[in-house]
């Protein structure tokens, strides 16, 4: 007597594990990128036209420069992913992989978006889960320090930055803080005090993590790509702010605009909205009203500046984005 179920019964379960239930599975996560971005700018479409009307009546000879600067974020951003992983990736498909990532950054919050992206980018070159989580981490850990670090040692190169003083965190604000962090790691420690299953993979994560980080920075290029890379990000991203604020007349140096987005980009970064839209606007838009800038041209500014780093690179990115999972390169 046969053990094997009837065939009926068994028709089912083939249809699953078909090639053509694959096939619509994979068009299905092809076509929700586009989707989220058709939701996204049906919530978000007047400020998409009024600052592509800001940025129309702008004096063109600054909009290459934005453009410039914007390109350079994405090549900077495959080069930090480069630095936090020891194995040599394909520079054209990490790059694709940073422009897509960019724009799945836009739609989902804290960086989730570009991290799945750049998961699943690093698990189809041969990464294993726990290296490729450990490079995440990794570098989402020196984007901060490094940003901090250039954010601190900016008024030594131009004291006159310093007034915005207002904007720097006092000491009770401080000590906040860091009774938060120190807060946060006594959780994760009872945590794993207490649930034992969670000790194994989590030390497991840590020792990878700690074994990649040794062996990259032994290495000079993994190391300026890691650490300058990070540093240049905000700068560049700043770079668009100048760029865009002296097409639209904003009356500030490139100086005091690059150092109100470190500061208002570090103040309001913990807040985890989709790609920072919202609350780095809202402090951006302070910071350069407290420079001495009207609130109009200050608006004006941070707009544009979404116009061309979320807004206009959204659509080719989601195409990237579908592209590379229709090639399953994701």
């Amino acid at each position: 007597m046969s053990l094997l179920p009837p065939a009926d019964l068994r028709a089912p379960a083939a249809l699953v594990r078909s090639p053509s239930a694959a096939r619509l599975a994979r068009r299905v996560l092809s076509l929700l990128p586009l989707l989220l971005l058709g939701v996204w700018a049906a919530a978000d479409w007047d400020a998409v036209r009024d600052g592509t009307a800001r940025l129309a009546s702008a004096d063109p000879r600054w909009l290459p420069a934005a453009l410039f600067f914007t390109c350079l974020g994405w090549v900077n951003a495959a080069w930090v992913r480069q630095g936090a992983l020891p194995e040599r990736l394909p520079a054209g498909p990490l790059l694709a992989s940073q422009f897509a990532a960019g724009a799945a950054n836009h739609v989902l919050p804290a960086s989730i978006g570009a991290h799945a992206v750049t998961l699943r980018f690093l698990q189809g070159h041969g990464i294993p889960l726990a290296r490729a989580t450990a490079s995440l981490a990794l570098f989402s850990l020196a984007k901060p320090i490094a940003k901090t670090v250039v954010l601190l040692a900016f008024p030594a190169f131009f004291p006159g930055v310093l007034r915005l003083g207002h904007l720097v965190p006092g000491r009770r604000t401080l000590i906040v803080g860091a009774g938060a962090v120190g807060m946060g790691a006594a959780a994760i420690c009872v945590l794993l005090a207490v649930v034992r299953p969670l000790r194994h993979p989590v030390l497991g994560f840590v020792r990878t993590a700690l074994t990649d980080a040794r062996i990259l920075h032994t290495r000079p290029s993994r190391v300026l790509a890691l650490w300058g890379g990070s540093a240049a990000g905000p700068v560049l991203q700043a770079g668009v702010i100048a760029s865009v604020g002296s097409a639209l007349g904003l009356q500030l140096s490139w100086a005091q605009v690059v150092f109100a987005f470190l500061a208002a980009s570090t103040a309001a970064g913990a807040v985890p909205a989709p790609g920072g839209i919202g609350p780095v606007d809202a402090a951006l838009v302070f910071a350069l009203v407290g420079y001495g800038a009207p609130m109009d041209a200050a608006t004006a500014t941070a707009i544009g500046f979404r116009v061309l780093t979320v807004w206009l690179p959204l659509l080719p990115g989601m195409l990237v984005l579908t592209a590379l999972v229709h090639r399953k390169v994701l």
